[in-house]
């Protein structure tokens, strides 16, 4: 009976030590990735979406919009795309609140398209992916949070997407909130490399019950 307990406790120790292990060089990589800018010309710009208030973009979205056309004046792409549809209670999509603030800023429209369904990062990239593929438009510069960079840039190769990352540099998260969404990615990535994007999102209602797995 001692034996069986003894290898019992090896066998746990030995499984959590794996777990650990994992999730550090997940933690690595999502880290990594947030310090890359991987901008090269491209056949588009895509915003993920953030908070919109009333139809304004709020300070997160706004750095995200505010380094896409750095990028769109710097010829990386002839086209912008904005994504993000309304989450309860909005009145406006975050899409439709991030094209206002392009055409504020000088962008043409024939220079931006709307992705005005997805709810999720998955949602908003799957349909992105769609009618980008639709244009022949596979080559894209993805534009988020440093944080966010590691796993956008995985869920857009699974949608068939061409993709770099090169994350604002001018984010209101920072210090101990940019570390705690960078933990909550590290989570994410790790799931999602293990049951894949798609599967993640589509059971969304269930990861909610794990700590950080709920959208920041």
């Amino acid at each position: 009976m001692k034996r069986l307990l003894k290898l019992a406790i090896r066998v746990i120790l030995v499984m959590v030590g794996i777990v650990v292990v994992y999730l550090a060089v997940t933690f690595v990589q999502v880290w990594m990735a947030a310090r890359r800018d991987g901008a090269r010309p491209s056949q588009a710009i895509i915003v993920l979406g953030a908070a919109q208030y009333n139809g304004r973009p709020s300070p997160v979205l706004a750095a995200r919009l505010d380094h896409a056309i750095d990028l769109y004046r710097q010829d990386i792409a002839p086209v912008i795309v904005v994504t993000g549809g309304r989450q309860p209670g909005d009145q406006y999509t975050e899409a439709g609140a991030s094209a206002d603030y392009l055409h504020e800023h000088g962008v043409e429209e024939r220079a931006i398209l709307r992705e005005t369904t997805g709810r999720t990062s998955w949602e908003s990239l799957e349909a992105a992916a769609r009618f980008l593929k639709s244009r022949d438009i596979i080559r894209v510069v993805l534009v988020s949070d440093p944080y966010h960079s590691k796993r956008i840039s995985a869920i857009a190769h699974d949608v068939g997407l061409d993709a770099v990352t090169s994350p604002t540099r001018t984010s209101p998260i920072k210090g101990f909130s940019a570390f705690k969404r960078m933990w909550g990615e590290t989570l994410r990535v790790a799931a999602g490399q293990i049951f894949g994007y798609a599967r993640l999102d589509r059971h969304r209602e269930i990861t909610k019950l794990v700590p950080g797995f709920a959208k920041l």
